[in-house]
């Protein structure tokens, strides 16, 4: 398992290996899993002290690993082949442009207000690529980039980039629903089409990128593949780590 923790926004991936607590099964959650993970925490009462702060060992131990979701995932060694030549891409649209800034810079939600830590794993039989990602941070600053996130589809539903390796590519942007999972949350499949010559076949990669604020720290799931991504894993992985962070902050509560 690799696990990258610091302060600030990660903006490359960095490979490390760590361990992780509270490992689940392979496959999905069950039941009460399920449930757990999609009950709205309690409104705060006015005057309450808000939940604990996550600490660095709390944020590793509530990213998910590689035996939660089973074969074929595994540590991912290097980045995806795709992250440089897809996304490092400019556009004349200054909305579209900020979101193209993100995936490259894997900064999705920017700087958290304590600990991050990050997981990323490889399907080396779909050529996919996840990165998962538990901030500290603040609901107020977690709600501004959810509330950004749903305009996108109708600002940047389509419109065209030029990549660094890749020439031309067309970006379409559309909703994708979570099913309540946490206390807000907003998805996206961003899918990108390239053609590399003219009597060469189009080509796609596929994004799915999911942020869930949890109290207020912040899950943050980006899934890249070339061509199709592996079914339900956006929401397998979530339902799995909203849980775990759910548990972890409880138990922060308690030993508060």
């Amino acid at each position: 398992m690799r696990v990258t923790v610091s302060g600030l926004a990660v903006v490359g991936l960095l490979a490390v290996s760590a361990c992780t607590a509270g490992t689940s099964p392979p496959g999905a959650a069950s039941d009460s899993a399920r449930a757990a993970a999609e009950r709205p925490a309690p409104a705060a009462t006015p005057g309450a002290p808000g939940p604990p702060v996550l600490t660095v060992d709390q944020a590793q131990a509530a990213l998910i690993n590689e035996a939660d979701l089973g074969v074929p995932w595994t540590a991912a060694d290097s980045t995806a082949t795709w992250h440089d030549g897809l996304l490092k891409a400019t556009t004349g649209q200054p909305d579209c442009q900020r979101l193209l800034d993100a995936l490259y810079a894997e900064d999705v939600v920017g700087a958290p207000a304590g600990p991050q830590a990050v997981v990323v794993l490889d399907d080396g039989d779909d050529a996919a690529q996840l990165r998962y990602q538990v901030d500290a941070s603040r609901a107020a600053d977690v709600d501004r980039t959810l509330a950004w996130l749903r305009t996108l589809p109708g600002s940047c539903g389509r419109f065209t980039a030029q990549t660094t390796g890749a020439g031309a590519e067309l970006v379409q942007v559309a909703d994708t629903r979570l099913s309540g999972l946490g206390d807000a949350r907003q998805g996206l499949r961003v899918t990108l089409t390239w053609q590399a010559s003219a009597d060469a076949d189009p080509s796609t990669l596929t994004l799915d990128v999911a942020v869930v604020r949890v109290g207020d720290d912040a899950i943050v799931l980006t899934t890249g593949a070339l061509g199709t991504l592996p079914a339900d894993t956006t929401e397998q992985v979530l339902r799995i780590g909203v849980q775990r962070l759910a548990q972890v902050r409880e138990k922060g509560r308690a030993q508060a």
